[in-house]
């Protein structure tokens, strides 16, 4: 999926908690199905609560995706370091998504209002298809958010001990290494001290009956 760069030139004045996101992103999802499920009732009973009830929910979906919005960055923040180039590229294609969804909800709410202008089956019905299109988005979206937790293992807790775990080994693995390495130079040298006194000795050793023998035959002239 490629989509056009989009971003909210908004930020929050206060710090939002991590995990914060998976406990709202359920009402983004659900909300949209049950909205879809009276607008299709009310195709048959046309009654404006019905309709007035839809135009709330609708209102609060666009509530939620923005909160939702907000959240997901506050994790994904959090989540991006940890994951690998192939999470980090999902995490980004699933905040691009949601920005869009964020939009897509407060032009849904306009539509909504202006399709209540409309009594007639056909500009309901369309609507209609309109919240159809946005849910399937919604719960695609969804489905990614699935995917980054339990396939890239974004804020997943027990995936970051793993992580952390295999870190700690790596370091230690690297200390007895260098620690290895240090103990190999040690030895090379004491190697190399080993054979050159060795070289030394029977020079040492060849001198002396040099001397001896020369001492010999000296007394044997004498």
């Amino acid at each position: 999926m490629s989509l056009p760069n989009l971003t909210i030139p908004i930020e929050l004045p206060i710090d939002i908690p991590v995990l914060l996101h998976p406990a709202i992103v359920h009402f983004a999802i659900a909300i949209p199905v049950i909205v879809v499920l009276l607008e299709l009732i009310n195709l048959f009973f046309k009654k404006r609560a019905l309709s007035v009830f839809s135009l709330f929910l609708i209102a609060v979906i666009a509530i939620i995706m923005v909160g939702t919005y907000f959240t997901g960055s506050t994790d994904g923040k959090e989540a991006f370091s940890a994951l690998s180039s192939a999470g980090q590229a999902e995490l980004k294609e699933h905040k691009l998504l949601g920005i869009y969804i964020v939009y897509g909800s407060l032009a849904l709410l306009v539509i909504k209002l202006l399709f209540m202008l409309f009594s007639n089956i056909i500009a309901r019905l369309f609507f209609v298809l309109i919240l159809i299109g946005f849910t399937a988005v919604t719960l695609k979206q969804g489905h990614d958010g699935g995917d980054l937790v339990y396939k890239y293992g974004a804020n997943n807790q027990a995936i970051e001990d793993v992580k952390s775990d295999k870190d700690d080994l790596k370091d230690e693995l690297d200390e007895l290494q260098e620690k290895y390495d240090e103990l190999k130079g040690s030895v090379a040298e004491a190697k190399k001290e080993s054979e050159a006194k060795e070289e030394d000795t029977p020079k040492s050793e060849d001198n002396s009956t040099t001397s001896e023998t020369n001492t010999t035959e000296s007394n044997s002239t004498n």
